[in-house]
């Protein structure tokens, strides 16, 4: 059964239809306004997949009512699981299902070799190898992941000492294990297989437990390329196109959808999940002088709405403290209220704002924001000083100034969104603590800006009560 793959004309036909589903699907979703359609498509390509291995695997009765039984366990605990996350949460969800992908893909391939035996073709055991490895590092990264990403366990980049001599050691270990298992055939060959599903696994583990906070955007989108791979080397496993088909486009858009993100941050994905060590770069005081003390202007809801009042275009720049707030809502709300007077309303989402790539588009979207109104940094990057006020709604490093004019900043050189070019200034945070990476951000200092300290929500609340007033 499992080698079977779909026989039959019609389990065919639905393997194909399936798989044209999956990859218009993901032109969909490439657009805030077809994003629902290409929703329903990979709805369609995923049931369509499921109903033709029902179809073509002339299962038996009693094996067809394991195989129903099990999807009716899996898609209960999914809507379950799904129906309590909310967009603040996903991040943490996709990792978590990132791991189940690669703990499928190494339990296929430890079963593909015990049915197989000695029957293995030498493509069927690079296929079975390939897909145990990434998916052992794919369910480590994952499960490290979403510990971070859910406070289970810090943030911080993890210190191992010779990381790098360990990182490099584990890779090459794994060439003579390959050629350990192909070389001894059949069944002799799971010890090898074994010992490199467990190294690929502790691999997983240190470069992800590596990775900083600020950088865990793109160690999702990694995961995501990386259970695309495991998923295609299942198809090969197994002989189904679908699979090979759709792991192949998961995996691809996942990587190109990686190297867009550390361009964002002007990071090289080497550098962003540390395989090698990056040399940390301090700024030195001159013998003598002292740490310049700064003070940040802070404003009132009455003051900012007055300001409101006062301006004719408005940039709104959000961040992850709004999802945290859960403040969407009262922002749509103060969005329609400002156009409904006239006012031209915009709103700036960074590449790498909130905790993965779209987090903040999902969040607009799920609030009603217009999509025509949302922009990408460089589509008004240029503009930002035509603003009359910008609000900047829980973002920090993404509007770090520091970025361009400090060589000595950590993330100098990567492009962020100009803020502080607008005529007024106001910046929503908690308190005037530093940002995800740990970062001052002198644009909090400037003559220009004022900050709005409180929960994102509740400020949102009183700015449009108060405007409404």
């Amino acid at each position: 059964f499992m080698a079977s793959g779909g026989g039959g004309g019609g389990a065919m036909m639905l393997y194909l239809a399936s798989a044209i589903s999956c990859i218009f699907a993901i032109e969909g979703l490439a657009s805030q306004e077809t994003a629902q359609k290409g929703n329903v498509l990979g709805l369609i390509g995923v049931g369509g997949g499921i109903a033709a291995t029902l179809v073509g695997s002339a299962a038996p009765r009693p094996l067809l009512m394991q195989m129903a039984g099990t999807m009716g366990v899996g898609a209960i605990t999914g809507l379950g699981v799904a129906s309590k996350v909310g967009v603040t949460e996903l991040p943490q969800l996709v990792a978590a299902f990132h791991s189940l992908v690669g703990v499928a893909a190494v339990a296929t391939a430890f079963a593909s070799m015990l049915i197989e035996g000695a029957h293995a073709t030498l493509t069927h055991q690079v296929a079975v190898y390939t897909a145990a490895v990434i998916g052992a590092v794919t369910v480590t990264g994952s499960l490290v992941a979403f510990a971070k990403l859910q406070g289970l366990v810090k943030g911080s980049p993890f210190t191992l000492p010779f990381k790098r001599f360990v990182n490099v050691a584990m890779m090459v270990a794994l060439i003579p294990l390959y050629n350990m298992f192909v070389g001894a055939g059949a069944l002799a060959g799971l010890p090898a297989l074994s010992i490199a599903s467990l190294m690929a696994a502790l691999f997983g583990l240190i470069v992800t437990a590596g990775v900083g906070g600020g950088d865990m955007p793109v160690v999702i989108t990694l995961l995501n390329s990386a259970s695309g791979w495991a998923l295609c080397a299942e198809g090969f496993v197994l002989q189904n196109n679908l699979l090979t088909i759709v792991g192949a486009l998961i995996g691809s858009s996942g990587a190109l959808l990686s190297d867009i993100m550390c361009t964002a941050m002007n990071k090289g994905i080497v550098t962003t999940v540390g395989l090698f060590e990056k040399p940390i770069v301090r700024k030195a005081l001159a013998p003598g002088a002292e740490q310049e003390q700064k003070e940040a202007t802070t404003a009132s809801v009455p003051s900012i709405v007055s300001k409101l009042r006062d301006s004719s275009k408005v940039m709104i720049v959000p961040g992850y403290g709004l999802a945290v707030s859960k403040g969407q809502y009262a922002l749509s709300s103060l969005i329609t209220s400002l156009q409904k007077d006239g006012k031209t309303v915009h709103l700036a989402v960074h590449p790498v704002a909130g905790r993965m790539p779209g987090q903040l588009n999902v969040l607009l979207a799920e609030a009603g924001v217009p999509y025509d109104i949302v922009f990408e940094m460089e589509e008004v990057n240029e503009d930002m000083a035509d603003y009359d006020l910008i609000l900047v709604i829980g973002a920090n490093d993404t509007v770090n100034s520091a970025a361009e004019d400090d060589p000595t900043c950590e993330i100098y050189g990567m492009p962020v969104i100009r803020a502080w070019e607008g005529r007024e200034v106001v910046v929503f945070k908690r308190s005037l603590g530093v940002g995800y990476a740990g970062l001052d951000n002198p644009v909090f200092y400037n003559p220009n800006t004022e900050m709005l300290l409180g929960d994102a929500k509740d400020l949102l609340d009183g700015l449009m009560a108060g405007y409404s007033a």
